[in-house]
């Protein structure tokens, strides 16, 4: 436990928190994600820094607003405009002893400070974090939101469709020991996605403890167009297969099942058209068509999801479940690949926040 944590706790008070928010082409999300900080039943003190990449949607107007309106929302800048940056900008600017991640995209409920808070005090734990809980509103963020919880779309870890409460790999966002997490050295600025997972690698690799609870429930607003989706996860693909390459030993094998997908299909596709080359020519390779099968076998596979999963947001979301699971799998598989293979020679230009 840090210093300032342990005398809160010897002498009654509540450790204080700073929120640290990245912010860049947030400007639908921002303001109710403040809302919602603003709104905690936490009674200690507190503190909003958010850090502003250079936006092009309005953002940096409505989180000057949000600073005017709130003598405890504090803006910097964020030039770098990646999230890792982001966070240590903001961490940097705040002082207080608990360190709470927030995303502009998730909504706390209102216990969701004191839980963490106690928590931490609790277990002892460098960084606790809970359930990610994506819902929707459109029919196409409702099929989202439904593969997210699922583990067909996203594989089933704790934060997304939970499990009992207990030590973890990572955790969803995060509250963070701020001495345990400047002795690591904050994030890892050379890393853009999964920079959870690589902080909580060094935390656990310095002794700590990374805690999963369920009681910690943040709802998130997922992608709303199926050009940010396939964006959003061929980044976290790409990143995904850099830190493989990177820590080959810290990695579940679980990381591996979209870019394998990914090169069965294409080999399946490549070998049943050489099939129906074998077909028209009269060539004895014709038997190649029999590849096809896998593909087909796919999209069974995803129909049978989207009936029993997806249609339980409704007709119209279950039509998007069936583009949203593939898109899922094979935008992230092919990221994965690039990264695994160091295919890109910019990363960081090409994915993104």
């Amino acid at each position: 436990m840090g210093e300032s944590t342990s005398m809160s706790a010897r002498d009654g008070a509540l450790p204080g928190v700073s929120y640290v928010m990245p912010v860049l082409n947030e400007a639908p999300y921002v303001r109710g994600a403040v809302e919602r900080l603003l709104a905690q039943d936490y009674g200690g003190q507190y503190d909003i820094t958010l850090a502003v990449g250079p936006s092009t949607d309005g953002t940096e107007e409505v989180v000057a607003e949000l600073a005017r309106e709130h003598s405890n929302v504090r803006v910097v800048p964020n030039p770098a405009a990646s999230t890792s940056a982001g966070l240590n900008a903001a961490i940097r600017a705040s002082s207080y002893p608990i360190v709470i991640r927030v995303d502009a995209h998730s909504l706390l409920p209102p216990e969701y400070t004191r839980i963490a808070v106690e928590t931490l005090q609790r277990t002892g734990a460098d960084n606790v974090g809970g359930l990610m809980d994506a819902r929707g509103t459109t029919p196409f963020e409702k099929a989202v939101a439904r593969a997210y919880r699922s583990r067909i779309g996203l594989g089933g870890t704790q934060h997304h469709v939970g499990g009992k409460e207990g030590q973890a790999q990572t955790a969803y966002l995060g509250s963070f020991r701020r001495d345990r997490l400047e002795a690591v050295g904050l994030f890892d600025e050379g890393v853009r996605r999964g920079q959870d997972w690589e902080l909580n690698r060094r935390l656990r690799a310095a002794g700590g403890t990374v805690w999963f609870t369920p009681r910690l429930v943040v709802t998130y607003q997922p992608r709303s167009s199926i050009r940010s989706l396939i964006n959003q996860f061929f980044a976290t693909g790409m990143w995904r297969g850099e830190l493989v390459r990177r820590f080959p030993s810290a990695n579940s094998l679980r990381y591996f099942v979209p870019p394998v997908l990914v090169v069965l299909l294409v080999a399946s596709i490549i070998l049943g058209l050489l099939g129906v080359v074998g077909l028209i020519v009269s060539l004895p390779m014709a038997w190649l068509t029999i590849a096809f099968g896998l593909p087909v076998l796919y999209l069974a596979f995803v129909l049978a999801a989207a009936a029993t999963i997806g249609s339980r947001d409704g007709f119209a979301a279950m039509l998007r479940f069936i583009v949203v699971v593939p898109a899922i799998h094979i935008s992230w598989g092919v990221g994965f690949i690039g990264g695994f293979l160091e295919l890109s020679h910019d990363l960081n230009s090409r994915s993104g926040r």
